[in-house]
């Protein structure tokens, strides 16, 4: 079997410096003592209206994303129609130069 071979951790060469800066232990002191927050309002009741959905709405939803999901699909399939037709077109255009180039080279 092969076996890996594992390199050896090379020793720092050249000089070595100490940290510059040094950083000394400090006491510390405790602060006085933080009163406890006044006790909050009962939540109040929401201003804006809760969101209801009927059947009608879903089914609107539901329309509403398959056309966006179509728009899209319809949008990306054009994009790479675009660019298959784009490479065919070079491809036939290589074609012809070369073969007018084939001829030139026979007379």
């Amino acid at each position: 079997m092969l076996r890996p071979k594992l390199p050896a951790m090379p020793q720092p060469t050249g000089r070595l410096t100490p940290p510059a800066v040094v950083v000394q232990p400090t006491t510390i002191t405790p602060a006085a003592p933080v009163p406890p927050p006044a006790p909050l309002a009962p939540a109040s009741v929401p201003s804006r209206p809760m969101v209801q959905l009927t059947p009608g709405t879903a089914v609107a939803l539901v329309g509403g994303g398959t056309a966006v999901v179509l728009v899209v699909g319809a949008v990306l399939v054009s994009m790479l129609l675009a660019v298959a037709v784009t490479a065919t077109s070079v491809a036939v255009c290589a074609v012809v130069l070369r073969s007018l180039l084939s001829q030139e080279r026979k007379h």
